[in-house]
């Protein structure tokens, strides 16, 4: 009996004997480890290669995981980093770091003619934006059109900026500009005439076997041209021979 309690007594204290070893040797090395950890140094506002050397000397990895497009830092610099500096971290621990770029600048397209609509789209296409928008009557460009822009195009600007625009209004109110009547026929150019404000004058024919009959040869006032009051137009039209002028002439 005696024997047996002692076996238990050494079997029990070998037990005692081997958790203490395990948790001495394994269990608190680790749970200190764990606790431990250390304060983050502070690499913002520090040129990367420096930031990367002053992270690799504490025990920590770097990566570049973000870049800010800005003339506010010098190029290189880290603006950014995660862990926070002075944060509680473990040795190892791989740091998060946003350095500055030099701002990307893009040529500047013309635009000059083009509709509102499609000069926002070139812009944003480069990663810039319209500005400003002006307005101003203009007989030379069409309503919408854009007639003016700054900075001009072959220009550099950097990305995210915005242009200045100036976009057509047409023609003056109260002015009238001259149809372009070329090419269509005599029934159609006079219609187009009396639209515009405009009335027919003469009447001339010449003969023409390469165009459809009474189609608008020319015209007494050229097109587009904007007069503050509406006038007259004569109109030259075709006719296939002489025998057409003829009847023409005596029908008018």
């Amino acid at each position: 009996m005696m024997k047996n309690i002692v076996a238990y007594l050494v079997t029990f204290v070998g037990l005692c004997l081997l958790v203490i070893f395990i948790f001495d040797s394994f269990l608190m090395p680790s749970y200190v480890r764990m606790n431990s950890g250390r304060y983050m140094v502070n690499v913002v506002d520090k040129k990367i290669d420096y930031a990367e050397k002053v992270l690799e000397s504490e025990g920590y990895r770097s990566l570049i995981s973000d870049t800010l497009f800005t003339t506010a830092y010098e190029s290189g610099t880290v603006v950014d980093q995660y862990p926070a500096p002075n944060t509680r971290v473990k040795e190892g621990r791989t740091v998060r770091l946003k350095i500055a770029q030099p701002e990307k600048m893009v040529p500047i397209p013309d635009l000059i003619g083009r509709s509102l609509r499609s000069a926002e789209l070139a812009l944003n296409q480069i990663g810039l934006a319209i500005d400003t928008v002006y307005e101003e009557y203009n007989s030379d460009v069409p309503s919408g059109n854009v007639t003016w822009q700054y900075p001009k195009d072959g220009d550099m600007l950097n990305k995210g900026m915005g242009l200045h625009l100036t976009i057509s209004l047409g023609v003056p109110p109260n002015f009238f500009q001259v149809p372009n009547l070329f090419g269509l026929s005599r029934k159609k150019a006079i219609q187009d005439l009396e639209k515009a404000g405009f009335n027919l004058g003469k009447v001339f024919y010449r003969q023409n076997e390469d165009l459809i009959p009474y189609t608008v040869l020319d015209q007494s006032i050229p097109a587009e041209t904007v007069l503050e009051n509406p006038t007259k137009i004569d109109l030259t039209v075709s006719v296939l021979d002489m025998k057409d002028i003829f009847n023409q002439m005596i029908n008018n």
